[in-house]
């Protein structure tokens, strides 16, 4: 069974920092691109960050853009997010996602879309007070 759990939320400060952890489990991730979207109160989800199979490319919402860096360890399964300089606007439940087909290929604005996914996590919240 495939499984995708984030961990790392919490509250921060403005302007603080917070890793997110996405474990994948139940299959081998390693041509998978994957990606983070987040979903605030009352909003529709929305994307964050992708990033290809390879680990060498990588997309960002503008919004985010300079603040937050995707990477992954293919060798442990695992995709992070990095979040720095954290405003209000970024509280939101996060949540990994990997595509729903190994394509190997490089991050694009395509995987903006959430139906280039196939396998979703159950989120992690993150606050941050002003």
């Amino acid at each position: 069974q495939v499984q995708l759990v984030e961990s790392g939320g919490g509250l921060v400060q403005a302007g603080g920092s917070l890793r997110l952890s996405c474990a994948a489990s139940g299959r081998t991730f390693t041509s998978y691109a994957m990606g983070w979207f987040r979903q605030a109160p009352g909003k529709e989800r929305e994307f964050v960050a992708a990033i290809g199979w390879s680990g060498r490319s990588s997309y960002y919402t503008d919004s985010v853009q300079g603040r937050f860096i995707i990477s992954r360890d293919s060798a442990k399964n695992m995709v992070y997010l990095q979040m720095s300089s954290l405003k209000p606007e970024d509280t939101a439940v996060y949540y990994c996602a990997a595509e729903n087909t190994p394509r190997r290929i490089a991050a694009s604005p395509a995987m903006g879309q959430p139906t280039f996914y196939g396998y979703w996590g159950q989120g992690t919240q993150v606050t941050v007070s002003s």
